[in-house]
């Protein structure tokens, strides 16, 4: 059988697809999900696995969790995403996703449990020194939200010389798209990410997409970002966890396509997946966006065996289309606010 493996944020985004790929790969799954961002409705009716309502922060129940479904690994989403937030609230951000996963560590620690897949991002980086991205590149993150993420990765280190506690984390580049066949897709509240808010204005939820920042040192001036699809992702995360049982090392893996693609450039690609006009705002620069993030997954190919599916960007943008007409339909934009576009992962 199998090892059994607790994901945490589970219900969420990236979390829930990966439950999905690993249900489908016959691994035992149980979810811990506070359900400040995931949705109960969709871990019920398509990924029907053991779910815990609760929080990363709740020693108690991490160890009744850990005692109860005897865990072998960890797959651990929960977190804020949002990177204007975290400038606004830095407090909330460095109380969840460093104090939750501290609290998630420990407890891991106590129960034996002794490999972690985690889930970065490479906002760790802060604006490149080179393009794409390399792993050894220095990390100068800009935000409270990326910098939790790198603290996080700099406590995984120390636990792994402590306790022995190996973890593979994963670096990836804007995650996007959906499940082809409609099932899970992306669905925020609010929406902070790229994609879906050009979609969401394409349906008619939002009369206008803002631009944050037309005066980058890019070609059109807009920021240039990475986009990897969400399976792709879901996999890479399978296969890391494979590395860790089959007794591999600590490490740390990028996740990307290794093409760039600027604000404007999605926005006008979504315009044609679509067959619809959006209106385009521009606002000043938003704090805490670089203005290029472009990387590689070529360790993760070397290492882990890492094959993406879906590279290209008007896939990805058509399987997020298919998923958020099913999940919310068109809607008359009258009287609904313009969408305040991010472009960071």
């Amino acid at each position: 059988m199998k090892p059994t493996v607790l994901v945490t944020g589970g219900a969420g985004y990236i979390g829930s697809h990966a439950v999905l790929s690993l249900k489908q790969q016959g691994y035992q799954v149980v979810i811990l999900d506070n359900l400040s961002g995931g949705h109960k409705d969709l871990v019920e009716t398509v990924l029907d696995v053991e779910f815990v309502v609760g929080d990363t922060s709740d020693r108690p129940l991490l160890d009744k969790l850990f005692q109860t479904y005897k865990i072998d690994a960890v797959m651990h989403f929960a977190a804020y995403i949002a990177v204007g937030e975290s400038v606004e609230q830095p407090g909330k951000y460095y109380d969840n996703n460093v104090g939750g996963t501290l609290t998630l560590l420990e407890a891991m620690v106590a129960a034996g449990v002794k490999k972690l897949v985690f889930s970065s991002t490479c906002a760790i980086y802060g604006p490149p020194d080179e393009v794409p991205i390399p792993e050894n590149h220095p990390k100068r993150p800009i935000s409270p939200y990326a910098r939790s993420k790198w603290m996080v990765e700099q406590i995984l280190e120390d636990f792994d010389r402590a306790y022995g506690l190996k973890s593979v984390r994963f670096r990836y580049f804007n995650a996007a798209g959906a499940d082809p066949e409609g099932r899970l897709g992306e669905d925020h509240y609010p929406e902070t990410h790229l994609i879906p808010l050009i979609i969401q204005a394409a349906l008619g939820h939002r009369d206008s997409i803002y631009i944050f920042g037309t005066d980058y040192d890019t070609p059109d001036g807009t920021c240039i970002r990475d986009y990897i699809h969400i399976l792709d992702i879901a996999q890479a995360h399978i296969l890391g966890l494979e590395y860790l049982m089959q007794g591999g090392d600590s490490d740390a893996f990028n996740l990307g396509n290794g093409q760039g693609f600027s604000v404007r450039e999605v926005i006008e690609l979504a315009k044609t997946v679509t067959a619809q006009e959006i209106e385009v705002i521009e606002k000043p620069r938003r704090a805490g966006d670089p203005p290029t993030l472009v990387g590689t997954g070529d360790r993760a190919k070397q290492v882990l065996g890492w094959k993406p599916e879906y590279a290209d960007l008007e896939q990805i943008l058509a399987h997020a289309w298919a998923w958020h007409q099913k999940r919310h339909g068109r809607k008359n934009a009258d009287a609904t606010p313009a969408a305040l576009a991010s472009s960071a992962s």
